[in-house]
């Protein structure tokens, strides 16, 4: 069974974030992680990360016992390359989603080890030619105050982001244009600005709202998922207008992407996440010549994808206080960001997070602490 998956490792993180993050529907102000290392007969690790945004998660010996029944029958003495590349057929009871999200870290980590058995980096495995791409400042920062806001994307620009995304959808649309506005003032005004609604609007008061930012000197570069995500006659109307690029399909997996494309609703495909399902997607956006964008991923293991997408030129990078828990996260400078050299997709536990950051048992938010190496 020479480099079959043979064994796991489940480590809990809790810790406050260093600042609230979230949009017109949503809001968090903690950080519930888990890293799944996979391990092979050979010794090497694979890494994937999952987490859960809004509530916490049990203790380590609770996630590892849902692991142990709900995961690990399906992994355990299999190739990582037929875990990777295999098809499944959902049907009945096997379509459902786990307990704890290990979805994502799970393709991940199983591509991590597929491409570190083939001694690619993952990037290369997966056909990229280039090795970094344009990177775009997005603030979550639907909760933040404006003293925060200004001081959050005016530090980005001197950082040479390419772009600047912000969340929009107050009720009061008086309100994001005055969030427009400080950002202008942040930044200089001298490169692209995408807002986000969060499907907070109607199509009726997206056209209403980007008429008001245009009168007001706005160029928006995209709207992204503005209206509900299977409203795609709203979409395509929006479209149609050309008042702003759409951006969508953040929200949908693969088969409502590929409804999305075949309505031909948007004018750019948002896709992050997991590995072979992004792949995928971007295979349908090639079919019907819609650009990618990356939208986020921990830790920006999307990278990976981006570099390997033909045409794909932003990754989103959200500011979040992840990077202690790696050793050597992705560089970022001159408004790129640039993968890594070894084989796998870049990013290893480190050290430091699993001795001093590690969280076994559940703890109270009140009494959760920013990372040391965060602040």
């Amino acid at each position: 069974m020479n480099g079959a998956v043979s064994g796991f490792r489940i480590t809990r993180f809790q810790f406050a974030r260093d600042r609230t993050i979230g949009d017109s529907q949503v809001r968090a102000e903690a950080a519930n992680v888990v890293a799944v290392e996979l391990l092979d007969d050979a010794g090497r690790s694979g890494l994937g990360f999952c987490q859960s945004l809004f509530t916490s998660l049990p203790d380590e010996a609770e996630i590892i016992r849902i692991f142990e029944e709900e995961a690990w029958p399906n992994l355990v003495g299999r190739s990582p390359a037929a875990l990777a590349l295999r098809v499944s057929r959902p049907r009945g009871g096997n379509v459902r989603r786990m307990t704890i999200p290990f979805e994502e870290s799970l393709q991940h980590a199983v591509w991590d080890l597929f491409a570190q058995q083939s001694g690619l980096p993952l990037w290369k495995m997966l056909g990229a030619e280039r090795d970094r791409v344009g990177v775009y400042a997005s603030g979550l920062d639907y909760h933040l105050p404006d003293h925060d806001f200004s001081e959050l994307f005016g530090a980005a620009a001197e950082r040479g982001f390419r772009g600047f995304k912000i969340k929009v959808g107050h009720p009061e649309v008086e309100r994001d244009l005055h969030r427009l506005d400080l950002l202008a003032r942040a930044t200089g005004g001298d490169r692209p600005v995408m807002i986000d609604a969060n499907e907070a609007w109607t199509a009726q008061e997206t056209i209403e709202a980007l008429k008001l930012f245009e009168r007001a000197g706005h160029r928006i570069y995209w709207i992204e998922d503005p209206i509900p995500r299977d409203d795609f006659d709203g979409l395509r109307m929006l479209r149609t207008l050309g008042i702003a690029r759409v951006n969508s399909g953040e929200y949908l997996d693969v088969s409502g992407k590929r409804k999305l494309l075949e309505a031909k609703a948007c004018d750019m495909l948002n896709v992050h996440g997991q590995v072979s399902d992004v792949m995928r997607a971007g295979w349908l956006a090639g079919e019907h010549n819609v650009e990618v964008t990356l939208g986020n991923s921990f830790l920006e293991i999307g990278l990976n994808m981006a570099l390997a997408l033909p045409g794909t030129r932003w990754l989103e990078y959200s500011f979040q206080n992840f990077e202690h828990l790696v050793e050597r996260p992705f560089e970022i400078a001159d408004g790129t960001i640039r993968a890594h050299d070894e084989p796998g997709h870049g990013l290893k536990l480190s050290r430091d997070a699993r001795e001093r950051h590690r969280q076994p048992t559940l703890v109270a938010n009140a009494a959760l602490v920013v990372p040391e190496a965060a602040k």
